[in-house]
């Protein structure tokens, strides 16, 4: 079903074009190839066939959580006085624990 063509101009990064000319080359079309698959699904779907949203991608949203996580512990840990503990300290408080709680449980048997 092909029609009378026309031509449009857009305006995008110089950089970002190349990267999607390389991307979409591997993927075996051209720019105008895929701006045509873009345009048919909109029209399609009556809508960007994909969400557009404010909400942070997983990825950062996971990495800028983590970091607020770390600090939050850092910040505990000073305030505990547990920041200058040694791993061995570390161990040997699990190792106890552990021993501790096995112990419990024998005791219930």
């Amino acid at each position: 079903m092909v029609g009378e063509t026309t031509n449009i101009n857009i305006r995008m990064d110089k950089a970002l074009k190349v990267q999607a000319e390389n991307l979409l080359s591997e993927l075996g079309m051209n720019m105008t190839t895929a701006f045509n698959i873009f345009l048919r699904q909109t029209v399609r779907e009556r809508g960007i066939p994909f969400q557009i949203s404010a909400v942070m991608p997983m990825r950062k949203s996971l990495l800028v959580n983590g970091r607020e996580l770390m600090k939050s512990i850092q910040e505990d840990s000073i305030r505990n006085g547990t920041d200058k503990i040694t791993m061995d300290e570390i161990d040997t408080e699990i190792t106890a624990y552990r021993q501790e709680k096995r112990e419990k449980s024998t005791a219930r048997l």
